[in-house]
């Protein structure tokens, strides 16, 4: 037996994977999704939407996407670690063209003749970018000369930026004034407070099918919202990870000891809105001049390299479903198999419970602190572990994209004599 047949569930009310069908629309969510649906029928829109790491913005923005009409089409760009021309290239790549090996020159050129021509045929076009906060300010001025593009009488191209707290600190940056000016509506989702919590979880478990109106006691929620912070994923695993727990011990209901069965069962503390644990990290990560990136993730399987991931301070999840912060596709990795966990002392790497489990150096590990250099195996594949503190990655960036802007530059003299 399961516990979803041991508390009369019909289905996980708690899973990570992102489900329109579980959405809960609190005031703020509603009024994001509100914003977001207003560059549909705002010819310049142009919405920033932020929030912390687990806040729902992925789920708002797949809600979004599945209410739009037939007459839009829309791009959508999560890997943000790129070069101007790579950027370009990735839009393109979303609206089905093949733009490898193309100058940036001829990039825009592509670009620019798809959105007057969906124009001319009377779609509007939508460019959703997620995980903004890792946009060069290169890449972002980028996306101001993007929004800029127009016909005689309006601009073709709708733009919705999403990302982590960190993107409004960029963008409050005086050289991206230009590209402010052109935002016209600005979102921050902050955390549950402690009667949308209360409410988020009813709801959840409502649409799994329970009927029981004291499945979990009233004094659980105080409790939750301790460790969690009121972050809907965080919340999301708390909970499931207590019905595990009541389940196992027999019981009917969920009360707040089970609550802290849990939180020992995860090893978790007091969520840092209510600690300021991680204060000291985001100081470093605001300074001037300094990438706000902590740490580096390489995936590799077979001796070869497949992609690169960059993080701030923060939990980042790992799994093969396509809402975790890392995306391996493998029937060897859980939907959500682990948690890497950024802070002032380093990257600790959490097993979420998974089928096969988390090995460093071959040694299994259900929590373990990650030292420069660290291979982690996650069944035939390995991710390589980087401590970015010891040097800023935003100089070298800064230089590929200089060499670049100095290729593009020589293709446009070489257009411009022929």
């Amino acid at each position: 037996m399961s516990y979803l047949e041991h508390f009369k569930l019909k289905e996980q009310p708690f899973r990570l994977t992102p489900d329109p069908e579980f959405v809960y629309w609190s005031k703020q969510h509603a009024r994001a999704k509100a914003y977001m649906e207003s560059t549909i029928w705002l010819a310049d829109g142009f919405v920033v939407i932020t929030g912390e790491i687990g806040s729902g913005k992925t789920t708002l923005l797949q809600s979004f996407l599945a209410e739009l009409d037939d007459d839009i089409v829309y791009a959508v760009v999560s890997q943000t670690q790129l070069t101007a021309t790579q950027f370009l290239q990735a839009i393109l790549t979303e609206f089905g063209f093949k733009p490898f090996n193309k100058r940036k020159v001829e990039l825009l050129d592509m670009l620019n003749m798809y959105l007057i021509e969906q124009y001319t045929n009377g779609k509007k076009v939508v460019l959703i970018i997620d995980e903004a906060q890792n946009l060069s300010k290169k890449v972002l001025e980028e996306v101001r000369m993007l929004s800029g593009i127009e016909t005689h009488k309006e601009k073709v191209l709708r733009i919705i930026l999403a990302g982590q707290p960190e993107l409004k600190e960029t963008l409050d940056s005086p050289s991206l004034k230009q590209l402010v000016q052109r935002i016209r509506l600005r979102f921050h989702l902050g955390p549950l407070d402690k009667q949308e919590l209360r409410e988020y979880v009813s709801h959840r478990l409502a649409v799994a099918g329970n009927t029981n109106p004291d499945l979990f006691d009233a004094n659980c929620f105080e409790v939750i919202h301790k460790y969690t912070g009121g972050v809907p994923r965080l919340v999301n695993t708390l909970c499931d990870t207590t019905l595990l727990c009541a389940f196992a011990d027999g019981k009917q209901a969920v009360a707040a000891s089970d609550i802290m069965t849990a939180v020992q069962e995860l090893d978790w503390t007091e969520h840092e809105s209510n600690t300021g644990v991680f204060g000291p990290a985001r100081n470093i990560a605001q300074t001037p001049g300094v990438d706000p990136n902590v740490s580096q993730i390489e995936i590799r399987s077979n001796g070869e390299s497949l992609a690169v991931h960059s993080f701030p301070v923060g939990r980042v999840i790992i799994g093969r479903s396509p809402d975790n912060e890392i995306y391996i596709k493998s029937k060897f990795v859980s939907r959500h198999h682990a948690q890497l966990i950024n802070d002032e002392d380093g990257c600790i790497i959490e097993d979420l419970n998974s089928t096969n489990g988390v090995f460093v150096d071959e040694k299994q590990v259900k929590r373990y602190q990650l030292q420069d250099g660290d291979e982690v195996s996650l069944g035939v594949h390995q991710l390589i572990y980087t401590d970015l503190r010891k040097f800023n990655t935003a100089d070298e960036l800064e230089e590929v994209e200089e060499d670049e802007d100095e290729d593009d530059e020589d293709d446009e003299r070489t257009a411009a004599r022929e």
